[in-house]
């Protein structure tokens, strides 16, 4: 509920301050006295989009203050939450200063904040409507979220959007999966003659230096390998060793003479046959490994040159052509299994799509039956203003699916039966429209008080017995809340629990707007003036008294 509003500086407005009341508050006064500046300046601080000069001339800077009751499950206080912002001790205060320059700052409980939080908490805190309502009951887009309100669908409605996005995951996965797949496909004829080359040559990590390092060797062999020969007969055979067998034959034989002082020539000698012997077995191995068949060297030259080439092929190292060819093979292997993923996927799609078709039908059936009460409920609010012959409908026929079901929801009229049904404000005039509108709103409000409700003049075009019902009903809506009303109808400001008079003054050069409120005893007359105009008669006093006493 709007507990207070504080104007500064404001278009027309140099200060001003208002104490609102609960039930049906009425504000009243003479055709541009400035009601609708009031309504404007209540819209800056909730950071609504309206006019962009506000700043009231000469002033520096414009400013308004709002302070709201905030009851404990008050659903500002989820808002403030999400923001992290203080939430006071049953009071939510707004500020909201405006600069000459067109700056805008705005404060929430003493916290700075964004023009986006001011209209998120906007949306929990109070409801503007009028004859050019485009916020709400005439915006078709929003006609299907109110019925849904309206129907108490909350969990059927959180099923469908569940199940929307189970398909919607579904469905990414498959265009996912068929992306890859059909990118598999487009090269299918590489990866199949890759991979059957590779399984040919089968290189393995470290297998190019091994065989460059054996092509070496071998490419050396005839160069050295004669040398390496005749190194083994100078060493082997009747050459060195045997020459040095018999020199040890001969000393061993000259020893027994000689005694001791050949020991030493006879112990060097068996060393060096020694060390002879494994320099001929290390040569002779050698000579093994410098004799090649020269099948073998063009074999190994074809296959390091196999391997080189098909690493430049795919542009990389040989050593990587392993692991590079592994990943070809698995690429290929996901495509030949990828028929079956691919079907098991779409399984999975079609029956994500069959849950939300469930849920969005159990959806659209709690909506239709909700239509059919709304209706009812819209039949019986129009026949006490005077509207028993218009035809109320909500129409509720396929749409396109999407998380918030598969239906198109629209409030159509027909003015009397049998007439041409069509949207609220194609079909209604003005004063048919007002009684639309509130009839409508009496109907999806139900038991939600926590909105302050705003009428800006939506009794217009319409008086005398329909006024008084249209006045009454705002009286019945205003039970238990609050309900602010810009009337120009003397019915419905009789009707006010609390009532305010807006009026212009002029002084010199400069205009201002105020607003007072009307004392009890000052009532009657302000109703004869609504009644009367500018020249009040008893006879518009006696009127004004007995709309005042029918009201109470």
């Amino acid at each position: 509920m709007l507990r207070s509003l504080d104007i500064r500086d404001m278009l027309i407005i140099e200060r001003l301050s208002l104490e609102f009341g609960g039930g049906l508050n009425v504000l009243t006064g003479e055709t541009g006295a400035g009601k609708s500046i009031l309504l404007d300046s209540l819209g800056f601080v909730l950071g609504w989009r309206g006019r962009a000069e506000l700043v009231r001339q000469g002033a520096r800077q414009g400013e308004v203050t709002a302070s709201f009751d905030l009851p404990p499950g008050h659903p500002a206080r989820a808002v403030l939450d999400a923001h992290e912002i203080e939430a006071e001790e049953g009071e939510l205060l707004l500020r909201r200063v405006n600069a000459r320059d067109g700056r805008k700052t705005a404060w929430v409980n003493g916290t700075r904040v964004t023009g986006e939080v001011l209209r998120a908490l906007s949306d929990t805190l109070l409801e503007l409507h009028g004859q050019h309502d485009d916020r709400g009951l005439l915006n078709v887009r929003g006609h299907r979220a109110l019925l849904d309100a309206y129907a108490g669908d909350a969990d059927a409605l959180a099923a469908v959007r569940a199940a929307w996005s189970e398909l919607a995951e579904a469905r990414r996965a498959t265009e996912a999966a068929r992306a890859t797949i059909d990118a598999a496909r487009a090269e299918e004829d590489f990866l199949r003659h890759a991979v059957e080359e590779g399984d040919r040559l089968s290189p393995a990590p470290g297998e190019e230096a091994e065989l460059d390092t054996r092509r070496r060797l071998m490419q050396a062999s005839g160069r050295i390998h004669d040398d390496v020969a005749k190194a083994l007969a100078a060493i082997g055979g009747q050459g060195a060793e045997g020459q040095m067998l018999d020199a040890t034959r001969w000393l061993e034989d000259a020893a027994e003479q000689a005694g001791e002082s050949l020991a030493g020539a006879i112990d060097a000698l068996g060393r060096a046959l020694v060390e002879l012997g494994e320099a001929q077995a290390g040569v002779e191995s050698c000579l093994d490994a410098l004799t090649f068949d020269p099948r073998e060297v063009e074999e190994t030259e074809e296959r390091l040159f196999a391997i080189r080439a098909m690493a430049r092929k795919h542009g990389v190292q040989p050593d990587d052509l392993a692991a590079f060819l592994a990943d070809l093979r698995q690429r290929l292997d996901l495509l030949d299994a990828s028929e079956g993923g691919l079907e098991r996927l779409a399984a999975a799609e079609t029956a994500a799509e069959a849950r939300y078709d469930a849920a969005a039908a159990a959806l659209t059936t709690l909506r239709r039956d909700a239509a059919t009460r709304l209706d009812a409920a819209m039949a019986r609010e129009l026949a006490p203003l005077k509207m028993e012959r218009a035809v109320f409908t909500t129409i509720v026929q396929p749409g396109q699916p999407g998380p918030e079901g598969a239906d198109h929801v629209a409030f159509e009229v027909a003015t009397n039966p049998g007439a041409p049904s069509g949207p609220l404000d194609k079909i209604a005039s003005g004063g048919e429209l007002s009684r639309f509108l509130l009839a409508l709103k009496v109907c999806l409000t139900g038991g939600d008080k926590s909105l302050t409700l705003i009428f800006d003049e939506i009794d217009r075009g319409v008086g005398g017995a329909t006024a008084d019902a249209v006045g009454r009903r705002l009286q019945a809506l205003a039970q238990g809340g609050q309900v602010l009303v810009v009337t120009h109808s003397p019915q419905v400001a009789a009707l006010g629990a609390h009532h305010w008079r807006v009026e212009k003054r002029s002084t010199g050069d400069t205009t201002t707007s105020t607003v007072l409120p009307v004392a009890e005893a000052d009532r009657v007359d302000e109703i004869a003036r609504m009644l009367a105009g500018d020249t009040v008669t008893e006879a518009a006093r006696g009127a004004a008294r007995a709309l005042l006493d029918a009201a109470a």
